[in-house]
């Protein structure tokens, strides 16, 4: 209950960040190509930042892992607010790695869920944690709406001191979860990590978990400054980024239940088709109805796809590698979220939202090859 009330907490964080920093660089930058890099920045903090975390986990315990992350969360809310009110753009994308830091930190929660349940109960243990971002759907973007003009003429200057104290609450939530502290065998970590990775339901898991990640950061990054450009409002904006989030994490009550009836590798193959086809709803319109149901589809995708490809993980290690595995699992997926989230402002700055969303298709395609290719394993059927 503890890591699931502290997954919304710094859910909430990360889609303050979502909401305004692309309109936040477009502000500030001195080059309006420039305008996502905060985010691309955010999502290269929790690429850089998820392996020291593991490393500090497996020697320390998840809980010193999760209060260092929840400090992170604090400094980008201060960085970030004082970056608003001198009108520094690189500090605030300095700001913004933090944040990635904390956010890299926060998805570990969904396999310290794992760690003290029965195998055949953590694809339920992990999807329960993951539903903590449902609230995060709906405080994050009216966090962002009722205190984005509270301090004029710095728009969003309240809102991240805000999102500052949001996540030293999520901190005193954190304090008090009690997790087992690593044994010797965690600390020497098992297997070589090139044998694990060479086992190709691993690799499957890993293009699976990294595709259905970087699709969904990178239509969402660029999706609030296209509304913008497009004509829509900041309060249309906050409202579909709100019920992304929410389709992002409401079935995770559920998705359990769903992978241990049918399989992760069909879960996985749903979220891939919907990713797919929540990009093809955008190619119909540019209306604030075909935004939001591509974002709200693109959720969904992401909850299916990404919470499967997990599930996966956790069959590929023996319990004293888990957090080297893990740790390897999410750094994958972190660092081809940053070449996805660098691409999508580029592109929309360049071409359109129209290319953002064919382009989408790529690595769509080759997710669902790879998964393909898996399909005639028996092993593989099985999980």
């Amino acid at each position: 209950m503890r890591l699931t009330l502290a997954q919304a907490l710094a859910g909430a964080n990360a889609v303050v960040v979502y909401a305004t920093g692309a309109i936040i660089g477009n502000m500030l930058s001195p080059d309006k190509t420039l305008a996502t890099l905060p985010i691309s920045i955010f999502v290269v903090g929790m690429a850089a930042c998820i392996l020291p975390a593991g490393a500090i986990a497996r020697r320390y315990g998840r809980r010193t892992a999760f209060l260092a992350g929840t400090a992170c969360g604090v400094l980008v809310g201060l960085l970030a607010t004082l970056a608003v009110l001198i009108g520094s753009f690189w500090l605030f994308c300095f700001g913004t790695f933090f944040g990635g830091a904390y956010a890299a930190v926060v998805l570990s929660f969904r396999f310290a869920a794992a760690d003290g349940v029965s195998p055949a109960a953590r694809p339920r243990a992990l999807s329960f944690v993951m539903g903590g971002g449902v609230a995060a759907g709906i405080v994050g973007p009216q966090l962002v709406t009722y205190t984005m003009d509270m301090w004029p003429p710095h728009l969003f200057a309240a809102t991240f001191i805000a999102q500052a104290i949001v996540a030293a609450l999520s901190a005193v939530v954190l304090y008090g979860v009690k997790l087992p502290m690593p044994t010797a065998a965690e600390r020497a970590g098992g297997r070589p990590i090139r044998v694990i990775a060479q086992q190709p339901l691993f690799a499957t898991a890993v293009i699976c978990g990294a595709v259905s990640y970087m699709l969904m950061n990178f239509l969402m990054t660029v999706a609030p400054l296209a509304m913008q450009l497009y004509g829509h409002t900041q309060v249309d904006s906050n409202l579909g980024l709100q019920w992304h989030v929410i389709a992002m994490y409401a079935p995770s009550f559920f998705t359990g239940r769903l992978i241990t009836r049918f399989g992760a590798g069909r879960m996985v193959m749903a979220g891939l088709l919907l990713s797919g086809l929540s990009a093809a709803v955008g190619l119909m319109g540019i209306d604030i109805a075909h935004f939001w149901l591509t974002l709200i589809l693109l959720g969904l995708g992401w909850n299916f796809g990404f919470i499967g490809a997990s599930a996966l993980v956790l069959e590929c290690h023996r319990p004293e590698e888990k957090t080297k595995v893990q740790s390897l699992n999410d750094f994958i997926i972190f660092g081809t979220m940053a070449i996805g989230s660098f691409a999508s402002g580029g592109i929309l700055a360049a071409y359109d939202w129209d290319m953002v969303l064919w382009v989408s298709f790529v690595p769509l395609v080759l997710a669902v090859v790879a998964l393909g290719l898996q399909w005639k394993s028996a092993n593989f059927i099985a999980t």
